[in-house]
């Protein structure tokens, strides 16, 4: 909101503080006049009461003027305020209030509820201050703050319980001590002198923490975002590289010269190959047959893993016909070659 449309937004709390102001000098002569014609002072508690009640009215001439800003207005406001580290007073003008009405009047507004979560624990902290130095108006005014940010906020029980107990306390001292009026009206002059410069304070510190934790969110993520980027440009440079290897390799296949062609059965050339004996029960039977073998011819010419593939009579000749195919030699080949032979035997040609 420029500075031409945001004076118009905070004369009527000014105007609502000089009303305030005006009232409560009217009521100090009006009690100077009674003091003088009446020998009993006011009661401590009765100034605080009366105090108490003239802030809460303060407060709700407050809220009806933020209420009637525009969601615009209210969120420039908000801004404004929070980067002043006005977080949460003074009443009327403070970051927390804006966000407030700024929820209320667009439900579900997700900056808002944002902002109200971080501004949540500084306002509590802020009510135990003003709690401690005894400003119970100001302590129940930002009790009723966080109640309308978190109805269900944990340390509200607590407070409640705490204030009353405090003011409770201060009435039984005042009542001691016999303060009179003019005494506890000094004295709140001086809690409200008081809660300006702890709460200017403790907002600026506040202020700079929120700011710091975001400044520490977002070098976070930059740094997420940088290991992310890295570890993709790694993989990039190793698809590179495994593409690179690949390609290389497909080009040393294609240079290389082929393999050797491996032998065939056909070009095996023996060496030695001497026939095998002629059992002699098949010899005086008169029996005949033929085996057919398979057998592999290693790199130097040598039969191994000879075995018997057909037989015909069966069994009669396979002990003879594997005994000769183990004995057989070939040339040396390239490549070991697995073959097969048929062994024939005939009782005419032994």
């Amino acid at each position: 909101m420029s500075s031409t449309n945001s004076t118009p937004v905070r004369q009527p709390w000014l105007r609502l503080a000089a009303g305030a102001g005006l009232a409560l000098a009217m009521a100090a002569c009006g009690r100077s006049d009674e003091a003088a014609t009446s020998p009993a002072p006011t009661t401590p508690a009765a100034v605080q009461a009366e105090a108490a009640e003239e802030a809460a009215k303060v407060q709700e001439a407050a809220d009806a003027s933020i209420a009637a800003l525009s969601v615009e207005q209210l969120r420039e406001e908000a801004g404004r305020a929070y980067q002043e580290s006005r977080l949460y007073s003074p009443a009327g003008e403070s970051a927390m209030e804006y966000y407030l009405a700024l929820r209320e009047k667009q439900a579900g507004d997700a900056a808002a509820s944002s902002a109200l979560i971080d501004l949540l624990p500084v306002t509590v902290i802020a009510t135990e201050q003003s709690r401690d130095r005894q400003d119970f108006a100001e302590a129940r005014r930002l009790l009723g703050l966080i109640e309308r940010a978190d109805p269900a906020h944990p340390a509200l029980d607590r407070l409640r319980t705490s204030i009353a107990e405090a003011e409770e306390q201060a009435a039984r001292r005042a009542a001691q001590q016999l303060l009179t009026a003019e005494q506890e009206a000094q004295r709140q002059q001086q809690l409200q002198a008081e809660r300006v410069q702890q709460q200017q304070a403790a907002q600026a510190a506040a202020a700079q923490a929120l700011q710091a934790e975001q400044e520490r969110a977002a070098q976070e993520a930059a740094r997420q975002q940088a290991e992310r980027e890295e570890a993709a440009r790694r993989q990039a440079a190793e698809r590179e590289e495994a593409a690179r290897l690949e390609a290389e390799r497909q080009r040393q296949a294609a240079q290389a010269p082929p393999p050797p062609a491996a032998p065939t059965p056909a070009q095996l050339q023996p060496i030695s190959t001497p026939a095998p004996r002629y059992p002699a029960d098949a010899l005086r039977a008169g029996t005949s047959g033929e085996v057919q073998v398979e057998f592999t011819v290693g790199v130097d010419g040598s039969v191994t893993n000879a075995r018997v593939v057909r037989a015909d009579p069966p069994r009669t000749f396979d002990r003879e016909a594997l005994a000769a195919v183990r004995r057989w030699r070939f040339e040396p080949v390239a490549a070991p070659v697995t073959t097969r032979r048929t062994i024939g035997f005939s009782p005419g040609n032994n």
